[in-house]
């Protein structure tokens, strides 16, 4: 018998009054269950307690089927989901919600020709009326126009002022828990997004440029914000962790988080200490989706230590996620808030010394690289 082997596999019937943890625990035995199994089980023991900054990624349309506000919006509640980067879109439809439109269960086998006459629109299985963009796209423009977004801003800060005008509207409506991003404002989440251009959010900004918008959207102060929160998360004995949910550019967002701290700005790093993804794309395309573990290891993005501590499974992120969340919410205490939103110029300031000080006093290679430059055909370039 191997020496490999893990606990024995020892199936009995399945009671009727089962709980989420025992259903989890005892019978998901093998394959992608077991590797959900092993996530949450990671989670549980090791993430979600102690001294660890969990940065969460999301892309594929999981706000539009409600998962934003029932799952969330309970681990941020929770203090387990301390910083986040989402596509535009996830962010612009759990706005749907949190302004008070309403969204429904419909048909992946509908008429398209016939939703488009009608004025209603598809996301697979889920249906909604046009006039839901229009609205939103209406209250979006319209606060974009307050005087606190006339300036130049990364995404997590335009973000956190969005969340603070849903969340008027949700006092308004007289309902609370309705919008992540109402949610992440309140508990100091920032979210960001790695390409602000790239929805219906971003449209409407770039149309406001046209009637003279002094916002700007700045990718670099995201791209250091982030490396700041990543750096951060070693103070002391603290960890960070990496869970993605889907892959795209949120994931390479993340990820990237490592190689620029030690790649690009010369500061020591590690990797992350934790990786968990859930996917449903292959590796072998080479696309960043499917990229494993192992891979980013070689880029610096995780920690070859802690290679044993990450894990991928594959499977669709809407029936893990809920799953996720309701066995972490029955396992663990909630954690502190580590509000990070709050302490972005802190910590950014922390990173920018550092680096500041390490370019101070560059080594032989460093100094070498700084005086002459080539292009690949051999040219040089003098710096």
């Amino acid at each position: 018998m191997s020496k490999q082997r893990g606990q024995k596999i020892a199936p009995v019937p399945m009671p009727t009054d089962i709980s989420v943890v025992d259903l989890i625990d005892n019978y998901f035995t093998a394959y992608n269950s077991a590797r959900l199994r092993e996530i949450c089980q990671l989670l549980s023991r090791d993430v979600f307690q102690g001294d660890v900054t969990v940065g969460v990624s999301l892309s594929g349309a999981m706000t539009p089927a409600g998962f934003g506000v029932s799952a969330l919006a309970p681990l941020i509640r929770n203090g387990f989901i301390d910083w986040m980067i989402s596509t535009g879109a996830n962010l612009y439809h759990d706005m749907h919600y949190g302004l008070g439109f309403e969204l429904f269960a419909g048909s992946p086998f509908l008429d398209d020709v016939q939703l488009r006459e009608e004025g209603t629109i598809r996301i697979y299985d889920i249906i909604f009326g046009y006039d839901v963009l229009l609205e939103t796209d209406a209250f979006i423009r319209k606060v974009l126009q307050a005087e606190p977004f006339q300036k130049r801003m990364g995404t997590a800060e335009f973000h956190h002022l969005l969340g603070k005008y849903v969340r008027e509207v949700e006092k308004q409506l007289g309902v609370k828990h309705s919008c992540l991003l109402a949610t992440a404002y309140e508990y100091g989440v920032p979210i960001y997004t790695s390409s602000p251009g790239d929805s219906s959010i971003g449209m409407n900004v770039a149309a406001l440029a046209l009637e003279g918008s002094q916002l700007v959207i700045d990718p670099a102060i995201d791209v250091n914000e982030t490396a700041a929160i990543a750096y951060n998360a070693r103070e002391g004995e603290g960890k960070s962790a990496a869970v993605i949910l889907g892959g795209g550019s949120p994931k390479n967002f993340l990820l990237q988080t490592q190689p620029q701290i030690h790649e690009v700005l010369g500061l020591e790093e590690r990797g992350h200490d934790y990786f968990v993804q859930f996917t449903d794309a292959r590796p072998d395309t080479g696309g960043l989706s499917g990229a494993t573990p192992s891979e980013a290891v070689s880029w610096g993005k995780i920690d070859p230590e802690e290679l044993p501590s990450t894990i991928v499974c594959y499977t669709d992120s809407t029936i893990a996620l809920p799953l996720v969340t309701a066995y972490v919410l029955n396992q663990c205490q909630p954690r502190p808030l580590k509000r990070l939103y709050d302490q972005r110029e802190v910590i950014l300031a922390k990173l920018q010394k550092d680096y500041l000080a390490a370019k101070a006093q560059p080594s032989v290679a460093q100094s070498t690289s700084q005086e002459v430059a080539t292009y690949p055909c051999g040219t040089p370039i003098k710096q």
